[in-house]
């Protein structure tokens, strides 16, 4: 699974805004890719911030 689709999945998953640390913990990705990953899914506009520095998928 590429990490983009692993870090959107335990967003869905977890049903709350989540921070990359909060995303890298559950998911046990590197916090490196992790940001990697949501920059690319802020870019494709598929995750928005209800608040600074959380995320969620878009609805």
């Amino acid at each position: 699974m590429e990490e983009k689709d692993a870090v959107l999945e335990v967003m869905k998953k977890e049903g709350k805004p989540l921070s990359a640390g909060q995303v890298s913990e559950i998911s046990g990705l590197n916090r490196k890719k992790v940001d990697k990953a949501m920059k690319a899914l802020k870019e494709e506009g598929r995750i928005v911030s209800p608040k600074r520095c959380y995320w969620e998928p878009k609805q």
